[in-house]
Order: structure tokens, then sequence, then C-alpha cells
């Protein structure tokens, strides 16, 4: 639901966002892919067989270099889908002691058009891992997102900062920027 409320704040001007859970149909998504790429484009595929209009979906997470990249795309169900933040955070915080801190958040956008066309954008935002988590705002790893030119975490900012920068933002202002091109 914290992606959605984010994509309703970014797109307000543009689109009405739904989710999977605002359809009258339920649809099967299995996430089985080892790229985020991949991962948006089944989440888009299986909406559009369902939908048969336009659709975007995004798949998004944590890549932590100290632990070769992971979460990644198992991010969401980094220790199990159950597992609190706080424990998977700290979880995070522990595996960086002694090492690198570099991260990055991933967001990669897929969109299927009217015609069936598929496109791909991806953003990223570079930070470290902090060592304590700090902040009441954003969600699931944003406390221990440490973003430099924040000095501080982006739990720690408003959502519009967080927004500004944010890896989902950057995917959708190139997506935004190829539909405007493209109309």
């Amino acid at each position: 639901m914290h992606k959605v409320e984010e994509f309703q704040t970014m797109l307000k001007d543009v689109a009405k966002i739904k989710c999977l859970k605002d359809l009258d149909r339920p649809v099967q998504i299995i996430e089985d892919g080892k790229t985020f790429e991949e991962n948006a484009l089944i989440k888009a595929r299986s909406l559009y067989n369902v939908l048969h209009e336009p659709v975007i979906s995004d798949d998004s997470g944590l890549e932590v270099d100290a632990m070769d990249g992971a979460p990644g795309v198992y991010s969401a169900r980094f220790m199990g889908e159950d597992t609190s933040y706080v424990i998977k955070n700290q979880a995070i915080m522990d595996a960086v002691k002694g090492k690198t801190k570099a991260a990055r958040y991933v967001c990669v956008i897929a969109y299927i058009d009217s015609d069936g066309k598929e496109k791909t954008y991806r953003g990223t935002i570079e930070g470290e891992i902090y060592h304590e988590a700090v902040g009441e705002h954003g969600f699931g790893y944003d406390p221990i997102f440490y973003y430099p030119p924040f000095g501080t975490t982006l739990a720690n900012v408003s959502e519009e900062m967080k927004n500004s920068v944010s890896h989902r933002g950057k995917a959708l202002e190139l997506f935004l920027k190829d539909m405007e091109e493209n109309v």
C-alpha cells in the first residue's frame, strides 16, 4: 500500500492509480524473475492479460554491496514476508558491520501500452546503510538508508523530499518523459 500511496502522490495530475485490491477479480502473480526488470514485466503482463488495457507495475528493492546485492528482488520477502522491518533492518545493519556500507534502492517500472508493447524504466538512488534506524517517515528500509546529500536517512525527511530523489521518482520521471515524447 505504501507504493500505491507514493505513486498516487507522484502521478496525481497524470493518472488514477489502482492496485490489485481495487480489481473486481483476483490476479495471480508469481514473482519468480531474477531481476527487477523481469519481475516488473511479470506483474505488468499478468495485469494486462486480465484488463486488456495499458498498465504500469513496478518492482523495487534494496541492494546492499556487502551482501552481494541482497536483499535485491527479494526485498519484501527477505527473512520472510511476515518478518517485521525492525528485524530485517537490524539484520542488514549487522551484516555490514566492518564492511562497505554502500547500498542503493532500485525501482523498475514496466509499462504495457494498449497494443501490448512493453517498456521498462529503471531508477536508482545511491546511499549507505546507516548504523542505526533513524526517522519516522517512509517505510521498509528507509530508516536505515542514509542519503549523504540529505545528511540523514530517507525516513527522516518529508515524503516530498524523499520523492524528489527517490528511485521510484526517477523511474517515474523516465516513464513520464517517454510518454510525453511519444504521445
